[in-house]
């Protein structure tokens, strides 16, 4: 392995950075009705970090500036960002268009992408930190960048949780840095092995509360269904998709190379938090009439499964292209999911009623949206999950993945309390929910979700290639 000082080997975070820049800027001089500039030239940015993240996967494994590893993790990481931030950013056409604060949304969200970014490639816990905060801070704004109904307070209850999340993982992050007495994830491997472990334990769990709360799983879930439910569809689909790439990744690589499990019995840590996720998420779901606070719900039991791959990090080959391979499906299900909710502006399951009777494609994408969060073949999110489960019985879970079997059974209830009145007689008070405001909302709702399709029938592939 060989550490590049090259800036250019940074060019994916970089273009993110300059489109998040000249974009904030350009946005002061540019007139309301010509905003829209500002989005398009995110979407640029995110094109040439996809151009860029195609040629550096190709090229051998590097350390940029002996903290930012390059490898196919980070690469694969990359990738899911750039391409939930395009969807996302076609997405919040209808919510953005012609807002006065329209360019801040663009900024926002391409300044959190980069962070979650940093997030997967970080091999340094100071790094770790500082991409902690870059894809904590511009979502916090975003989440009351509405300042319409209960966004003020859903950014409130996110703000303060993340400040105890941040201040728990600086806490962490200082008491490994003093057993190991490094911050690169190879030398804190060495001086934990050699250091009290103890103190390595409480470090670890304090730095995994606050990785915890950036993917919205156990024990720092709370905010995800008020946020979920409090902010605009484009918002949630945001903030419920874009951090959880990056953190997850971190996690695995933190948990992978710095911390030895025979020092720490982490494995065991994860698995509990992930049973508790996945089960907690459901139960919670089945009595929502919210459908965004039942989304908020599902991406924490989605979180759950995700973990099952980083519980048997290092036991099994799998595990990382099980991990990001989900990753992928997940953040393009969800996507379409939020896409659909932003096309009706129907905000309850009843307000869906005879949704396929109006509009039968966007009615389908929904079908493919939630059976896909189920994981129902053959969509991508089946798939993953098929891959997570057999590598967490290689890792020798077996009783986990029991439980997710159980779980993933359970979870098709909600969804079809969902689905069963899309396809039912349309309501006399409903009007139509599909309209031509909409149409950005509704072309994300049936590209994610034909998306979600491929990937799944090509899943072969993309395993073979993260693999």
């Amino acid at each position: 392995m060989t550490i590049n000082s090259d800036p250019s080997a940074l060019i994916p975070e970089i273009a993110l950075l300059l489109g998040a820049v000249t974009g904030l800027l350009l946005g002061a001089w540019t007139p309301r009705r010509r905003q829209w500039t500002i989005r398009v030239l995110a979407a640029l940015a995110c094109t040439v970090g996809l151009a860029a993240t195609a040629v550096a996967a190709t090229r051998p494994v590097d350390v940029v500036f002996g903290t930012y590893v390059l490898d196919t993790a980070t690469h694969a990481t990359r990738a899911i960002v750039l391409v939930a931030t395009l969807l996302l950013l076609a997405l919040c056409g209808d919510t953005v268009a012609g807002h006065r604060r329209e360019t801040e949304f663009v900024v926002l969200v391409q300044l959190g992408a980069l962070g979650s970014m940093l997030l997967g490639g970080a091999a340094d816990l100071i790094l770790l930190f500082a991409a902690f905060l870059l894809a904590s801070v511009p979502l916090y704004a975003l989440a009351g960048w509405a300042k319409q109904g209960t966004a003020p307070e859903a950014a409130l209850k996110y703000y303060l949780a993340g400040a105890l999340a941040g201040v728990t993982t600086v806490a962490g992050v200082t008491l490994l840095f003093g057993t190991a007495g490094a911050t690169g994830y190879d030398a804190v491997a060495d001086g934990i092995a050699s250091g009290p472990g103890g103190a390595a334990a409480v470090g670890l769990i304090a730095v995994l509360v606050g990785l915890a709360f950036k993917a919205g799983a156990v024990p720092a879930h709370f905010w995800v269904p008020d946020v979920a439910d409090g902010t605009p569809p484009a918002v949630a689909a945001v903030i419920t998709t874009l951090p959880k790439i990056g953190a997850l990744v971190a996690t695995y690589r933190l948990l992978d190379t710095a911390v030895p499990a025979d020092v720490v019995d982490w494995p065991l840590i994860v698995a509990i938090l992930a049973a508790v996720s996945m089960t907690l998420g459901n139960l919670a779901a089945f009595a929502q009439t919210s459908v965004l606070r039942l989304l908020g719900y599902s991406t924490i039991s989605q979180v759950g499964y995700l973990l099952m791959a980083l519980a048997v990090a290092g036991r099994a080959s799998l595990a990382q292209p099980a991990l990001l391979f989900y990753l992928a499906a997940y953040a393009i299900t969800n996507i379409a999911a939020f896409a659909v909710v932003a096309a009706t502006g129907q905000r309850t399951l009843a307000g869906h009623r005879g949704l396929f009777h109006r509009d039968p494609p966007l009615a389908i994408a929904l079908v493919v949206a939630l059976l896909g969060l189920v994981g129902t073949p053959p969509t991508a999110v089946f798939l993953g999950k098929l891959v997570v489960f057999t590598a967490t019985v290689d890792g020798g879970l077996v009783w986990l993945v029991a439980l997710a079997v159980v779980n993933t059974v359970a979870s098709l209830f909600y969804y079809l309390r969902w689905i069963a009145p899309a396809f039912g007689e349309p309501g006399p008070d409903h009007e139509r929910p599909v309209t031509r405001a909409r149409g950005w909302a509704r072309g994300t709702a049936l590209g994610a979700a034909a998306l979600s399709l491929l990937l799944g029938l090509g899943g072969g592939v993309v395993l073979n290639t993260v693999g």
